[in-house]
């Protein structure tokens, strides 16, 4: 599912740290971390809200597989479902905020539309 990206972690925490983002991001609507994480993140969490659309329980199952926690998933299925229900995907903006003070890596803001 993800991209190519290996983000400089192997396959298994590299799932591990995507599921965790994508659930956080889910939650809040926006997060701040690194344009590359972002990139991974985005396709991600736009699979999750599609699945909230479809509404059947295989596709809450599917979403309970990767989502962490059980109220971000409701939440999924309920609230943001509804908000994008007319929308044909394309639910994430990503914008660049500049370099990390500390080592310069670029950041940027992902949030929901």
């Amino acid at each position: 599912m993800p991209g190519t990206r290996k983000l400089g972690k192997t396959t298994d925490q590299r799932m591990a740290m995507l599921r965790q983002q994508v659930t956080d991001f889910l939650d809040n609507g926006k997060m701040e971390t690194t344009v590359t994480r972002a990139k991974e993140i985005a396709p991600l969490a736009e699979k999750m809200i599609t699945l909230g659309k479809k509404n059947t329980l295989a596709s809450r199952r599917q979403a309970l597989a990767f989502i962490t926690r059980e109220d971000v998933t409701t939440k999924v299925f309920k609230e943001l479902a509804a908000t994008y229900a007319e929308r044909n995907g394309g639910y994430t903006r990503i914008t660049k905020i500049g370099p990390r003070r500390g080592d310069a890596a670029e950041m940027a803001v992902i949030e929901l539309v």
